[in-house]
């Protein structure tokens, strides 16, 4: 076997080394779970003395938690089929319509989504608590937000120019 073989069946193989990294995220999947637990129950807890801004307030820190759960399991099935291999799934009903279909230009743009939707819902958050914060902390996280949602439309915008060349 030639030495430009042996490289390129090194190079190719190499995609396996990224499987560490997907069972960490399903490790952090499940960290996210143990979270996502525990302020359910803190919330239960704390339902009869709580104001209807702080319930909302812990039910938007559940719906980050699935987002943020949501997002890890699209990166990792996405992932894992565009640079690994195929997941043979067989005929099961349940394997996600997406799957086999997001590539990584469409995965960019699932995660830009994501994040700009975390951040809406940390905004909304800082709006409800607004009496506990400084109108320089409000301004930061305005910021924040707003860097993050044109920079969505920017890597939006990037995919379609690309598209057309």
């Amino acid at each position: 076997m030639s030495a430009e073989k042996i490289l390129e069946s090194l190079m190719f193989n190499s995609r396996w080394l990224l499987v560490p990294f997907y069972l960490g995220l399903i490790v952090g999947m499940v960290l996210l779970l143990a979270k996502f637990a525990t302020e359910l129950l803190h919330l239960v807890g704390t339902l009869p003395e709580a104001s209807t801004g702080e319930l909302i307030v812990g039910i938007l820190a559940l719906i980050d938690l699935s987002l943020v759960a949501s997002l890890l399991l699209i990166i990792i099935f996405s992932s894992y089929e565009n640079f690994v291999s195929k997941m043979d799934t067989g005929d099961n009903e349940d394997r996600p319509e997406w799957m086999g279909h997001v590539d990584f230009s469409d995965l960019k743009l699932k995660v830009i989504g994501s994040i700009v939707a975390i951040s809406a819902i940390e905004l909304l958050k800082s709006f409800i608590k607004v009496g506990e914060l400084s109108n320089e902390q409000l301004a930061w996280k305005v910021g924040i937000h707003l860097t993050f949602v044109v920079s969505g439309v920017l890597f939006a915008l990037m995919d379609r120019l690309g598209e057309k060349h």
